[in-house]
């Protein structure tokens, strides 16, 4: 093993007047250390704290879980002791704990642990792995797999039924678009779960059909529950292995925490038991499928025994996916004149919920990718806004949230900050969408794509994500799409609207303090500050000062949360 590029020494030095710590900290709003020495400082590398008072610091002490103090070497000096452990970040950087805004974990996890067709190039090359497991699996087993993306192959198209046939005549097969808004299924799936010509579209669902009106395999949106059936309900021994290998992938990415989507309201206790047990050492912030109504009413918000784990949202979703056609457009799709995506919610039964919600202080975070989903939305959220005035709430400031908010109509962009809706967003789909949404939308429509530059100059603030497994969940790539607005490999053109890209400091506080509000928990959370949570993130580079190429370079080295150490890289 190589040495780390963090080398640990130990440090003595004349320890800070007692009186005078407690002074500093009781100006902060918090309770005095026990003892003045500090457990750990970080020094030697540059330091970001994501407050505006104090941008940048050479030192961070920290005793317990919190953060002592952060600022010059010379002050955080007399905060050594003997038993102190001083860690010389040796040109690294490190910046407060990153968090992902929106992901799954419990996906994240199992995408390591099935099927995973992230990097499949072509529709041959998806044939040739399914081929592969059909010789490795029994007679009539099912096959299944996520993470397809037809983007950029070469044969410009879905796969089909036609496909996967030939290889797979008789066991199942059911692979889901990297999205997770579609799916391609063979004829032994569609046979096995009783889908054929005659089969409706299911309300807020599309089977693709051919010109003859035969399935072609592609099932989008609620369509996909047709499949359901053939898949079996993880055990609990397998959702706790998803998450508890997802947590371990997303510390060692660097992510401190993330904001965990689309949550089975059965897996709350499973989580509170892993973080329990030092298996899911991240912080994470739930919000529930609408299923989970009831348990939020009556238990949000939930904080677990570490503290780690909180509870207090619901996840609703409005429509599809942009590259499934999905999303719910106000005009029809540029390359599908006869479709405009598809809604996901009736307006009755989603008023009731958004009102029951907002008397209660749940926390609503709504998935809406199409300017007429967003426009819905925001006038939905406004509606029971007006019916459950402030002084009925809970909570009078909600933070109610639109994930994804991808495509808008111009005039909706102030709307989000006026009616104190957060546009949560996934900096790397644009890098990735953009290679279709241009087809998708037409010319005049791309203006309001993924705009976070018009929302931050409209007064909101934009809490970054991945949407991992949809994407990568890498910290690094989100942070370079924020600032660069670029391709991977550094393409880009007039219709990619470079305007739209974002600073390095705003997409360090997309990453931290942003989060941190949008899950009320800017208290403790999301700068680096006397009396927060110790969450740190390092990279082996300076990422608010290296060339925009060079951010993906920079490997996460170490994981830090409430001043543990839960990942240290090579």
């Amino acid at each position: 093993m190589s040495e780390s590029p963090m080398k640990t020494r130990p440090l003595k030095a004349a320890r800070l007047c007692a009186s005078v710590l407690a002074a500093a900290l009781a100006a902060c709003g918090r309770a005095p250390a026990p003892t003045a020495d500090a457990d750990i400082v970080f020094e030697g590398g540059p330091i970001y704290t994501a407050a505006d008072s104090s941008p940048k610091v050479e030192a961070v002490a920290v005793k317990g879980d919190r953060i002592l103090a952060a600022g010059a070497k010379a002050a955080i000096d007399r905060l050594v002791g003997p038993h102190t452990e001083v860690i010389d970040l040796k040109g690294a950087a490190l910046f407060p704990g990153f968090t992902d805004a929106h992901a799954h974990l419990f996906g994240v996890g199992m995408r390591e642990l099935t099927l995973n067709l992230e990097g499949v190039g072509s529709v041959d090359e998806l044939v040739d792995v399914i081929a592969a497991n059909v010789h490795e699996s029994k007679p009539g087993e099912l096959i299944y797999g996520r993470g397809w993306i037809e983007t950029g192959w070469p044969e410009g198209r879905f796969p089909s039924r036609d496909d996967l046939d030939p290889v797979s005549p008789d066991n199942p097969v059911v692979l889901v678009r990297a999205d997770g808004h579609a799916l391609v299924a063979n004829s032994a799936a569609m046979k096995a779960a009783g889908v054929d010509e005659e089969t409706p579209d299911p309300d807020g669902g599309r089977i693709e059909k051919d010109a003859r009106g035969r399935p072609t395999g592609m099932f989008v949106d609620n369509a996909m529950s047709l499949l359901a059936s053939l898949q079996a309900t993880p055990s609990e021994k397998q959702k706790e292995e998803a998450y508890r290998t997802g947590a371990g992938v997303y510390a060692a990415h660097g992510w401190t925490g993330l904001h965990n989507m689309s949550v089975d309201p059965a897996d709350v206790s499973i989580i509170d038991r892993l973080a329990a047990s030092g298996d899911v050492p991240i912080r994470v912030y739930n919000a529930l499928d609408k299923e989970g109504l009831d348990w939020l009413i009556e238990n949000a918000p939930h904080t677990d025994s570490t503290g780690r784990v909180v509870t207090r949202a619901m996840k609703l979703y409005a429509d599809g996916a942009l590259g499934s056609r999905g999303a719910a457009l106000t005009a029809p799709y540029s390359d599908m004149p006869d479709s405009s995506g598809l809604l996901l919610m009736h307006h009755d039964e989603a008023e009731q919920m958004l009102q029951r919600a907002l008397r209660a202080g749940v926390q609503v975070a709504t998935h809406a990718i199409g300017d007429r989903a967003n426009h819905q939305m925001l006038d939905w959220y406004q509606e029971a806004f007006k019916a459950v005035p402030a002084s009925q709430r809970k909570v009078a400031e909600p933070r109610w949230r639109i994930e994804h908010a991808q495509i808008l109509l111009l005039g909706d962009i102030p709307r989000f900050a006026e009616l104190g809706v957060i546009p949560s967003m996934q900096p790397s789909h644009a890098i990735s969408d953009f290679f279709f949404a241009p087809a998708r939308l037409g010319p005049d429509r791309l203006f309001g794509a993924y705009a976070w530059r018009s929302l931050i100059d409209a007064g909101s603030v934009i809490p970054g994500g991945s949407d991992a497994p949809v994407e990568r969940g890498d910290p690094r790539i989100e942070f370079y799409a924020a600032v660069a607005r670029k391709s991977l490999d550094g393409y880009s053109d007039a219709l990619w609207h470079p305007e739209q890209k974002v600073t390095r400091e705003e997409a360090l506080k997309m990453f931290t303090l942003w989060p941190a509000y949008a899950s009320f928990q800017e208290k403790d959370l999301g700068t680096i500050e006397p009396g927060k949570f110790a969450d740190f993130t390092v990279f082996s580079k300076d990422i608010m000062t290296i060339p925009e190429a060079d951010i993906l370079k920079a490997a996460p080295v170490m994981t830090v949360v409430g001043g543990k150490i839960v990942y240290r890289g090579e």
